[in-house]
């Protein structure tokens, strides 16, 4: 158990950003909602996954919808507020403890600032050890584990219980009230017990987000190449380095769509590259060969600084690097790469796990 305080923030959203893979959100936006959570109410308590007792009831938060809708209707916290007050007392459980469903981008910070809110711990584990652009792409799903009841809020007071189904079921029914709601909403699902959270959720991902973020912010005091620093850091493969010279970027069905091209500088001038988008980085080409594709995570990198650019960030003339990294093992059995491998996303190609 320790406390998560303002300063544990910084580096948490600017890890949470890189894990994040271009989507989840701009943590910027994040790490102001928490900060201003806890200067108001106090620190937030984050467990340990041994912590958190197998009989108690545990709930995840977090923000849905295109993170280019995010930067204009930034969320006040009465959204998620109120998503969380819907579930519980819809469903009756005294609810212990509260968990990202994903560690990438904001939503790694919206359970800390309903945390700092509610005074309810957080549990330092999460559901996908990245971002994913739908509701039931995480490791509770393909443990089995179901989001009904889902539940959604917006701005305006508006509430809304889902009882699809299933995971799937529900995310398709909760897409078309997010459209309907703005395109960006709170809601909270896959409520469960210790037990079920522990033997299915990806641990100590906030904790790796914190030492990734440490990281990025140590390279303004550290004479080194940050690219290098951030591969080590991740345990990651250096992709390409290059000059964005294209941007096709659009916002449909409650997703950011989009390609980015770039041409190849330094050790690989003359090369070329593009990595698709859904939200997240989904698949990167370099010279029209297939580099990495999702479930496996894929960065880009400021190449001066290091810092992560989300898909909502990316500009004409952004020298980047790009870097892959390893997805968690769950993501790689059938069932992970049938929910959230190539093929779902319609690329026509089969998963190769990327190796470093």
């Amino acid at each position: 158990m320790r406390i998560i305080d303002t300063h544990n923030l910084e580096n948490i959203a600017m890890g949470a950003a890189v894990l994040g893979t271009g989507g989840g959100g701009d943590p910027f936006v994040g790490k102001m909602m928490a900060k201003a959570a806890i200067e108001k109410y106090g620190p937030v308590t984050l467990l340990s996954p041994d912590e958190i007792g197998d009989e108690d009831w545990v709930v995840s938060a977090a923000l849905g919808g295109a993170p280019s809708v995010l930067i204009e209707k930034i969320p006040s916290g009465s959204e998620v507020i109120g998503a969380f007050d819907a579930i519980r007392a819809y469903s009756k459980k005294n609810i212990k403890a509260i968990v990202p469903s994903e560690v990438g981008g904001v939503n790694s910070i919206v359970p800390l600032m309903l945390g700092a809110m509610t005074g309810i711990p957080v549990v330092d584990i999460d559901g996908m050890g990245r971002a994913f652009p739908e509701a039931q792409m995480v490791t509770f799903h393909l443990a089995g584990l179901q989001s009904a009841p889902m539940s959604m809020a917006d701005e305006k007071g508006n509430t809304l219980i889902i009882n699809g189904s299933d995971s799937i079921w529900n995310e398709r029914i909760s897409r078309a009230a997010l459209i309907a709601m703005g395109g960006s909403v709170m809601f909270c699902d896959f409520l469960m017990q210790g037990r079920d959270l522990k033997a299915a959720g990806i641990h100590h991902t906030l904790t790796l987000a914190e030492k990734i973020g440490e990281t990025v912010h140590g390279l303004r005091h550290r004479n080194e190449n940050p690219i290098a620093a951030m591969v080590d850091v991740l345990g990651g493969k250096m992709l390409f380095e290059g000059k964005i010279n294209n941007l096709l970027r659009r916002t449909s069905g409650g997703f950011t769509r989009g390609e980015v091209y770039f041409d190849g500088i330094n050790l690989y001038q003359g090369k070329q590259a593009k990595i698709a988008f859904q939200n997240e980085f989904l698949l990167a080409e370099v010279d029209g060969q297939v580099a990495v594709t999702t479930p496996d995570l894929i960065a880009i990198l400021d190449l001066e600084t290091g810092f992560p650019i989300t898909t909502e960030a990316l500009r004409y003339g952004n020298r980047v690097a790009i870097i892959a990294m390893p997805c968690d093992a769950k993501w790689r059995t059938e069932k992970g790469i049938q929910t959230a491998g190539p093929r779902y996303f319609g690329y026509g190609i089969d998963y190769t796990p990327l190796t470093v």
